[in-house]
Protein backbone atom coordinates (compact mmCIF):
# COMPACT_ATOMS: atom_id res chain seq x y z
CA UNK A 1 0.00 0.00 0.00
CA UNK A 2 1.26 3.07 -1.21
CA UNK A 3 2.57 5.66 2.13
CA UNK A 4 -0.01 8.33 2.98
CA UNK A 5 1.69 12.05 2.57
CA UNK A 6 2.52 13.58 5.38
CA UNK A 7 -0.21 16.75 6.55
CA UNK A 8 0.92 19.86 4.95
CA UNK A 9 -0.77 22.61 3.37
CA UNK A 10 0.65 21.29 0.01
CA UNK A 11 -1.05 18.13 0.45
CA UNK A 12 -4.02 19.89 0.73
CA UNK A 13 -4.19 22.32 -2.17
CA UNK A 14 -2.07 20.65 -4.62
CA UNK A 15 -3.93 18.78 -7.84
CA UNK A 16 -4.34 15.15 -7.63
CA UNK A 17 -1.10 13.49 -8.97
CA UNK A 18 -1.32 10.93 -12.15
CA UNK A 19 -2.07 7.45 -11.86
CA UNK A 20 1.27 5.84 -10.92
CA UNK A 21 0.61 1.89 -10.03
CA UNK A 22 2.80 0.00 -8.07
CA UNK A 23 5.46 -1.97 -9.86
CA UNK A 24 4.34 -5.42 -10.38
CA UNK A 25 6.41 -8.55 -12.15
CA UNK A 26 9.60 -7.69 -13.70
CA UNK A 27 10.42 -5.51 -16.32
CA UNK A 28 13.49 -4.67 -18.59
CA UNK A 29 14.57 -0.94 -19.14
CA UNK A 30 17.38 1.06 -20.85
CA UNK A 31 17.20 3.27 -17.20
CA UNK A 32 15.40 2.84 -14.37
CA UNK A 33 15.76 5.58 -11.39
CA UNK A 34 14.96 5.46 -7.74
CA UNK A 35 13.51 8.31 -6.58
CA UNK A 36 10.00 10.54 -7.75
CA UNK A 37 11.40 13.98 -6.95
CA UNK A 38 12.21 16.29 -9.20
CA UNK A 39 15.70 14.86 -9.59
CA UNK A 40 14.30 11.42 -10.94
CA UNK A 41 11.62 12.99 -12.50
CA UNK A 42 13.52 15.68 -14.60
CA UNK A 43 16.11 12.98 -15.58
CA UNK A 44 13.55 10.66 -16.43
CA UNK A 45 11.58 13.56 -18.92
CA UNK A 46 14.83 14.70 -20.32
CA UNK A 47 16.09 11.53 -21.38
CA UNK A 48 12.72 11.09 -23.03
CA UNK A 49 12.15 13.84 -25.07
CA UNK A 50 15.77 13.70 -26.15
CA UNK A 51 15.84 9.75 -26.90
CA UNK A 52 11.68 9.07 -26.95
CA UNK A 53 12.84 5.10 -28.25
CA UNK A 54 14.91 4.50 -24.20
CA UNK A 55 12.57 2.99 -22.08
CA UNK A 56 12.78 4.61 -18.97
CA UNK A 57 11.26 3.35 -15.51
CA UNK A 58 11.25 5.33 -11.90
CA UNK A 59 10.81 3.89 -9.14
CA UNK A 60 9.42 5.94 -6.08
CA UNK A 61 8.97 4.51 -2.42
CA UNK A 62 5.54 6.08 -1.36
CA UNK A 63 3.85 8.64 -3.78
CA UNK A 64 5.38 11.27 -6.21
CA UNK A 65 6.61 14.36 -3.94
CA UNK A 66 6.57 12.32 -0.87
CA UNK A 67 10.12 13.36 0.16
CA UNK A 68 11.59 16.92 0.00
CA UNK A 69 9.82 17.64 -3.38
CA UNK A 70 6.73 18.23 -1.83
CA UNK A 71 7.71 19.61 1.38
CA UNK A 72 9.75 22.85 0.83
CA UNK A 73 9.04 26.10 0.85
CA UNK A 74 8.59 25.98 -3.23
CA UNK A 75 11.14 28.65 -3.94
CA UNK A 76 12.57 28.46 -7.02
CA UNK A 77 15.85 30.50 -6.78
CA UNK A 78 18.95 30.84 -9.09
CA UNK A 79 21.51 30.63 -6.82
CA UNK A 80 23.22 28.68 -4.14
CA UNK A 81 23.58 29.06 -0.25
CA UNK A 82 27.04 30.24 -0.19
CA UNK A 83 28.97 29.46 -3.11
CA UNK A 84 29.18 32.30 -5.84
CA UNK A 85 30.56 32.07 -9.53
CA UNK A 86 34.09 32.92 -8.07
CA UNK A 87 33.78 30.70 -6.18
CA UNK A 88 32.48 27.81 -8.29
CA UNK A 89 35.50 28.10 -10.63
CA UNK A 90 38.13 28.06 -7.93
CA UNK A 91 36.28 24.97 -6.86
CA UNK A 92 36.39 23.46 -10.32
CA UNK A 93 38.39 25.22 -12.84
CA UNK A 94 37.74 27.87 -15.58
CA UNK A 95 35.99 25.33 -17.56
CA UNK A 96 33.79 23.58 -15.19
CA UNK A 97 33.09 26.25 -13.00
CA UNK A 98 31.44 28.50 -15.40
CA UNK A 99 29.36 25.92 -17.05
CA UNK A 100 27.89 25.49 -13.62
CA UNK A 101 27.60 28.76 -12.86
CA UNK A 102 25.57 29.50 -15.94
CA UNK A 103 23.62 26.33 -15.06
CA UNK A 104 22.64 28.16 -11.41
CA UNK A 105 22.42 31.53 -13.37
CA UNK A 106 19.83 29.67 -15.78
CA UNK A 107 18.26 27.18 -13.35
CA UNK A 108 15.24 29.01 -12.63
CA UNK A 109 14.39 30.25 -16.07
CA UNK A 110 14.58 26.53 -17.24
CA UNK A 111 12.15 25.53 -14.43
CA UNK A 112 9.35 28.27 -15.32
CA UNK A 113 9.90 27.64 -19.15
CA UNK A 114 9.25 23.44 -18.43
CA UNK A 115 6.41 24.71 -16.24
CA UNK A 116 4.83 26.62 -19.53
CA UNK A 117 5.66 24.16 -22.22
CA UNK A 118 4.43 21.64 -20.19
CA UNK A 119 1.27 22.81 -18.95
CA UNK A 120 1.87 21.82 -15.22
CA UNK A 121 -0.69 23.47 -12.70
CA UNK A 122 1.53 24.46 -9.91
CA UNK A 123 0.54 28.22 -9.21
CA UNK A 124 3.71 29.08 -10.95
CA UNK A 125 5.12 32.80 -10.29
CA UNK A 126 7.99 34.18 -11.70
CA UNK A 127 7.79 37.63 -10.38
CA UNK A 128 11.57 37.01 -9.04
CA UNK A 129 13.24 36.67 -6.03
CA UNK A 130 15.21 38.62 -3.30
CA UNK A 131 17.44 38.73 -0.61
CA UNK A 132 17.40 41.47 1.69
CA UNK A 133 20.32 42.24 4.27
CA UNK A 134 19.57 41.55 7.55
CA UNK A 135 22.60 43.68 8.65
CA UNK A 136 24.57 46.96 7.33
CA UNK A 137 27.68 44.67 7.15
CA UNK A 138 26.12 41.68 4.69
CA UNK A 139 25.31 44.10 1.91
CA UNK A 140 29.02 43.48 1.17
CA UNK A 141 28.10 40.23 0.29
CA UNK A 142 24.93 42.04 -1.89
CA UNK A 143 27.02 43.96 -3.88
CA UNK A 144 29.62 41.35 -4.42
CA UNK A 145 26.70 38.69 -5.46
CA UNK A 146 25.11 41.78 -8.24
CA UNK A 147 28.84 42.23 -9.32
CA UNK A 148 29.66 38.52 -10.35
CA UNK A 149 25.95 37.24 -10.92
CA UNK A 150 25.49 40.37 -13.16
CA UNK A 151 28.88 39.90 -15.34
CA UNK A 152 27.35 35.93 -16.20
CA UNK A 153 24.42 38.10 -17.50
CA UNK A 154 21.59 37.04 -14.89
CA UNK A 155 19.02 39.58 -14.27
CA UNK A 156 20.42 41.18 -10.90
CA UNK A 157 19.85 44.18 -9.32
CA UNK A 158 21.13 45.83 -6.12
CA UNK A 159 18.78 47.88 -3.64
CA UNK A 160 19.18 50.29 -0.77
CA UNK A 161 17.87 50.16 2.23
CA UNK A 162 14.73 52.63 0.91
CA UNK A 163 14.17 50.42 -2.11
CA UNK A 164 14.32 46.97 -0.19
CA UNK A 165 11.49 48.51 1.79
CA UNK A 166 9.34 49.55 -0.98
CA UNK A 167 9.62 45.88 -1.96
CA UNK A 168 8.78 44.14 0.95
CA UNK A 169 6.79 46.35 3.00
CA UNK A 170 8.86 46.23 5.57
CA UNK A 171 12.17 48.62 6.97
CA UNK A 172 13.91 45.96 8.91
CA UNK A 173 16.01 44.84 6.08
CA UNK A 174 19.53 47.34 5.08
CA UNK A 175 19.10 46.83 1.31
CA UNK A 176 19.98 43.64 -0.63
CA UNK A 177 19.92 41.91 -3.94
CA UNK A 178 17.18 40.14 -6.03
CA UNK A 179 17.05 38.39 -9.39
CA UNK A 180 14.13 38.74 -11.79
CA UNK A 181 14.19 34.97 -12.83
CA UNK A 182 13.30 33.29 -9.82
CA UNK A 183 10.21 32.52 -7.94
CA UNK A 184 7.63 30.22 -6.47
CA UNK A 185 5.36 27.47 -6.88
CA UNK A 186 3.50 25.04 -5.07
CA UNK A 187 5.92 22.00 -5.07
CA UNK A 188 4.00 19.04 -4.41
CA UNK A 189 1.56 20.20 -7.52
CA UNK A 190 4.84 20.49 -9.45
CA UNK A 191 6.37 17.14 -8.56
CA UNK A 192 3.20 16.01 -10.06
CA UNK A 193 3.11 17.71 -12.48
CA UNK A 194 6.68 16.38 -13.53
CA UNK A 195 5.60 12.97 -13.18
CA UNK A 196 2.55 13.76 -15.42
CA UNK A 197 4.39 15.29 -18.14
CA UNK A 198 6.97 11.98 -18.17
CA UNK A 199 4.54 9.65 -18.39
CA UNK A 200 3.06 11.47 -21.81
CA UNK A 201 6.12 10.82 -23.25
CA UNK A 202 6.43 7.00 -22.47
CA UNK A 203 8.09 7.22 -18.92
CA UNK A 204 6.69 4.40 -16.57
CA UNK A 205 6.48 5.94 -13.07
CA UNK A 206 5.30 3.55 -10.46
CA UNK A 207 4.52 4.49 -6.44
CA UNK A 208 4.72 2.15 -3.91
CA UNK A 209 7.45 0.70 -5.09
CA UNK A 210 10.39 0.55 -2.44
CA UNK A 211 13.45 -0.57 -4.50
CA UNK A 212 14.77 -3.61 -1.86
CA UNK A 213 17.75 -5.12 -2.77
CA UNK A 214 20.33 -3.57 -6.25
CA UNK A 215 22.13 -6.73 -7.88
CA UNK A 216 24.88 -6.13 -10.81
CA UNK A 217 24.37 -8.15 -13.46
CA UNK A 218 26.11 -9.11 -16.70
CA UNK A 219 24.28 -6.69 -18.42
CA UNK A 220 23.40 -3.88 -16.06
CA UNK A 221 21.80 -3.92 -12.89
CA UNK A 222 18.43 -5.58 -10.94
CA UNK A 223 16.48 -3.47 -8.79
CA UNK A 224 13.95 -5.84 -6.41
CA UNK A 225 10.72 -4.47 -5.14
CA UNK A 226 8.21 -5.58 -3.07
CA UNK A 227 5.81 -7.41 -6.17
CA UNK A 228 8.50 -7.15 -8.99
CA UNK A 229 11.80 -6.19 -10.14
CA UNK A 230 13.43 -4.17 -13.00
CA UNK A 231 16.61 -5.02 -15.36
CA UNK A 232 18.01 -2.10 -16.58
CA UNK A 233 21.53 -1.36 -18.17
CA UNK A 234 21.50 1.62 -16.56
CA UNK A 235 20.57 3.42 -12.40
CA UNK A 236 20.27 6.44 -10.71
CA UNK A 237 19.74 6.99 -7.47
CA UNK A 238 17.56 10.57 -6.90
CA UNK A 239 16.65 10.25 -2.94
CA UNK A 240 18.33 13.41 -2.18
CA UNK A 241 17.90 13.77 1.63
CA UNK A 242 15.68 10.75 1.72
CA UNK A 243 18.83 8.41 1.38
CA UNK A 244 19.20 5.59 3.06
CA UNK A 245 21.47 2.71 3.30
CA UNK A 246 20.14 1.18 0.21
CA UNK A 247 23.75 1.92 -1.49
CA UNK A 248 26.61 1.58 0.97
CA UNK A 249 28.49 4.72 2.08
CA UNK A 250 25.96 7.26 -0.42
CA UNK A 251 24.18 8.10 2.63
CA UNK A 252 27.07 9.04 4.77
CA UNK A 253 28.02 11.80 2.09
CA UNK A 254 25.63 14.26 3.20
CA UNK A 255 24.26 15.85 6.41
CA UNK A 256 20.85 16.03 6.87
CA UNK A 257 18.92 18.69 8.49
CA UNK A 258 15.09 18.79 9.18
CA UNK A 259 13.18 22.18 8.43
CA UNK A 260 10.04 23.29 9.21
CA UNK A 261 7.79 25.50 6.82
CA UNK A 262 4.48 26.82 7.93
CA UNK A 263 1.60 29.21 6.71
CA UNK A 264 -0.96 31.40 8.02
CA UNK A 265 -4.14 32.03 7.56
CA UNK A 266 -5.16 33.50 4.68
CA UNK A 267 -4.96 37.11 4.66
CA UNK A 268 -7.43 39.77 3.72
CA UNK A 269 -6.41 41.67 0.46
CA UNK A 270 -6.17 44.76 2.07
CA UNK A 271 -3.93 43.60 5.00
CA UNK A 272 -1.59 41.76 2.68
CA UNK A 273 -1.28 44.81 0.03
CA UNK A 274 1.63 46.50 1.71
CA UNK A 275 3.36 42.84 2.50
CA UNK A 276 5.37 41.95 -0.75
CA UNK A 277 3.46 43.96 -2.78
CA UNK A 278 4.94 42.25 -6.08
CA UNK A 279 4.64 38.90 -5.01
CA UNK A 280 8.29 37.61 -4.97
CA UNK A 281 9.82 35.48 -3.14
CA UNK A 282 11.77 36.08 -0.24
CA UNK A 283 14.93 34.58 2.35
CA UNK A 284 17.56 36.92 3.38
CA UNK A 285 21.39 36.65 5.01
CA UNK A 286 21.16 35.07 7.97
CA UNK A 287 22.53 31.84 8.41
CA UNK A 288 19.45 30.58 10.25
CA UNK A 289 17.52 32.26 7.46
CA UNK A 290 14.16 33.90 7.48
CA UNK A 291 12.08 33.23 4.44
CA UNK A 292 8.77 33.58 2.91
CA UNK A 293 6.20 34.52 0.12
CA UNK A 294 2.88 34.08 -1.00
CA UNK A 295 0.99 31.05 -2.09
CA UNK A 296 -2.12 31.34 -4.35
CA UNK A 297 -5.08 31.38 -1.31
CA UNK A 298 -3.07 34.00 0.29
CA UNK A 299 -1.78 32.69 3.11
CA UNK A 300 1.87 33.84 3.87
CA UNK A 301 4.29 30.74 3.55
CA UNK A 302 7.08 30.49 6.10
CA UNK A 303 9.12 28.49 8.16
CA UNK A 304 12.58 27.72 10.69
CA UNK A 305 14.90 25.60 11.69
CA UNK A 306 14.65 24.21 15.74
CA UNK A 307 17.71 22.71 17.29
CA UNK A 308 15.00 19.90 18.83
CA UNK A 309 11.55 19.13 16.77
CA UNK A 310 10.32 18.54 20.31
CA UNK A 311 6.47 20.02 20.04
CA UNK A 312 7.85 21.76 16.89
CA UNK A 313 4.04 22.53 15.70
CA UNK A 314 3.21 24.02 19.04
CA UNK A 315 6.64 26.19 19.25
CA UNK A 316 6.21 27.26 15.88
CA UNK A 317 2.93 28.40 16.14
CA UNK A 318 3.94 31.01 18.50
CA UNK A 319 7.33 31.78 17.57
CA UNK A 320 6.48 32.62 13.69
CA UNK A 321 3.95 34.68 14.06
CA UNK A 322 5.58 36.91 16.62
CA UNK A 323 8.71 36.62 14.16
CA UNK A 324 6.36 37.93 11.26
CA UNK A 325 4.56 40.74 13.32
CA UNK A 326 8.45 41.63 13.99
CA UNK A 327 8.47 42.44 10.28
CA UNK A 328 4.91 43.16 9.87
CA UNK A 329 3.35 44.88 12.74
CA UNK A 330 -0.04 44.64 11.08
CA UNK A 331 0.25 40.91 10.91
CA UNK A 332 0.02 40.73 14.96
CA UNK A 333 -2.14 38.21 15.82
CA UNK A 334 -2.00 35.75 12.97
CA UNK A 335 -1.80 32.72 13.55
CA UNK A 336 -0.52 29.84 11.43
CA UNK A 337 -2.96 27.38 9.68
CA UNK A 338 -0.43 24.45 8.51
CA UNK A 339 2.86 23.47 10.05
CA UNK A 340 4.82 20.53 8.99
CA UNK A 341 8.65 19.17 8.26
CA UNK A 342 11.06 17.62 6.13
CA UNK A 343 14.74 17.46 5.65
CA UNK A 344 17.34 18.13 3.44
CA UNK A 345 21.16 17.40 2.29
CA UNK A 346 23.79 19.37 3.01
CA UNK A 347 27.38 18.54 1.95
CA UNK A 348 30.36 19.67 3.92
CA UNK A 349 31.95 22.67 1.09
CA UNK A 350 28.06 23.48 0.06
CA UNK A 351 28.46 22.06 -3.02
CA UNK A 352 26.16 19.70 -4.74
CA UNK A 353 28.38 16.09 -6.15
CA UNK A 354 27.14 14.26 -9.34
CA UNK A 355 28.28 10.42 -8.84
CA UNK A 356 29.48 7.60 -10.59
CA UNK A 357 28.84 4.97 -7.88
CA UNK A 358 29.62 2.24 -10.10
CA UNK A 359 29.75 1.56 -13.81
CA UNK A 360 26.34 2.27 -14.98
CA UNK A 361 25.26 3.50 -11.43
CA UNK A 362 25.05 7.39 -10.94
CA UNK A 363 23.62 9.76 -8.37
CA UNK A 364 23.07 13.16 -7.64
CA UNK A 365 23.05 14.39 -4.26
CA UNK A 366 23.53 18.10 -2.05
CA UNK A 367 21.00 20.30 -3.20
CA UNK A 368 22.02 22.46 0.62
CA UNK A 369 18.75 24.08 0.76
CA UNK A 370 18.11 25.48 -3.49
CA UNK A 371 16.44 21.91 -4.45
CA UNK A 372 13.94 22.95 -6.57
CA UNK A 373 15.40 24.57 -9.51
CA UNK A 374 18.76 23.09 -9.14
CA UNK A 375 17.37 19.71 -9.19
CA UNK A 376 15.30 20.54 -12.16
CA UNK A 377 18.37 21.71 -13.95
CA UNK A 378 20.35 18.38 -13.09
CA UNK A 379 18.00 16.52 -15.12
CA UNK A 380 19.30 17.60 -18.89
CA UNK A 381 22.97 17.03 -17.25
CA UNK A 382 21.80 13.68 -15.71
CA UNK A 383 20.27 12.64 -18.88
CA UNK A 384 23.33 13.87 -20.50
CA UNK A 385 25.45 11.38 -18.79
CA UNK A 386 23.37 8.62 -19.06
CA UNK A 387 22.62 9.16 -22.89
CA UNK A 388 26.91 8.90 -23.68
CA UNK A 389 27.29 12.50 -23.91
CA UNK A 390 31.28 13.88 -23.48
CA UNK A 391 31.69 14.06 -19.56
CA UNK A 392 34.13 16.85 -19.64
CA UNK A 393 31.67 19.12 -21.16
CA UNK A 394 29.43 18.74 -18.18
CA UNK A 395 29.34 21.84 -15.49
CA UNK A 396 29.70 19.15 -12.74
CA UNK A 397 32.56 16.69 -12.53
CA UNK A 398 31.80 13.41 -12.58
CA UNK A 399 33.44 11.85 -8.93
CA UNK A 400 33.17 9.14 -6.68
CA UNK A 401 31.51 9.02 -3.17
CA UNK A 402 33.17 10.04 -0.64
CA UNK A 403 31.64 9.20 2.91
CA UNK A 404 32.50 11.90 5.52
CA UNK A 405 34.48 10.80 8.60
CA UNK A 406 33.12 10.89 11.92
CA UNK A 407 29.52 11.05 10.18
CA UNK A 408 27.55 9.87 12.58
CA UNK A 409 29.39 12.75 14.80
CA UNK A 410 28.34 14.77 12.09
CA UNK A 411 24.67 13.73 11.73
CA UNK A 412 23.98 14.36 15.67
CA UNK A 413 25.48 17.86 15.60
CA UNK A 414 23.55 18.96 12.80
CA UNK A 415 20.64 20.64 14.30
CA UNK A 416 22.41 21.85 17.35
CA UNK A 417 25.05 23.70 14.66
CA UNK A 418 22.12 26.20 14.59
CA UNK A 419 22.95 28.03 17.41
CA UNK A 420 26.28 28.83 16.20
CA UNK A 421 25.06 30.00 13.04
CA UNK A 422 22.39 32.03 15.03
CA UNK A 423 24.88 33.93 17.01
CA UNK A 424 26.89 34.84 13.76
CA UNK A 425 23.51 35.95 12.68
CA UNK A 426 23.31 38.61 15.46
CA UNK A 427 27.17 39.49 15.38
Amino acid sequence: MTSALPPSLWADTAPPGPEAPALAGSVTADIAIIGGGYTGLSTALHVAERDPAARVVVLEAAQIGWGASGRNNGQVIPAMTRPDPSDMIRTYGPAVGARFAALIRDSAALTFDMIRRHGIDCEAVQQGWLQPAHLDSRLALSEKRVREWGDLGAPVRFYDREEMAGLLGTDRYHGGWGNSSGGHLNPLAYARGLARAAQARGVAVHEGSPVTGIEKTESGWRLATPQGSVTARQIVLATAGYTDDLWPGLKQTVVTFRNHQAATEPIGANQRAGIVPGNQAVSDTRGDLYFFRFEAGGRLVTGANLVSGAQAGARLGHSLPERLAGLYPALDGIRMSHVWDGRFAVTVNRFPRLLELAPGAYGFIGCNGRGVALTTAMGPVLAALLLGDDRRALPLPVEAPRPLAFHAIARRLAQPALLWYRWKDRR
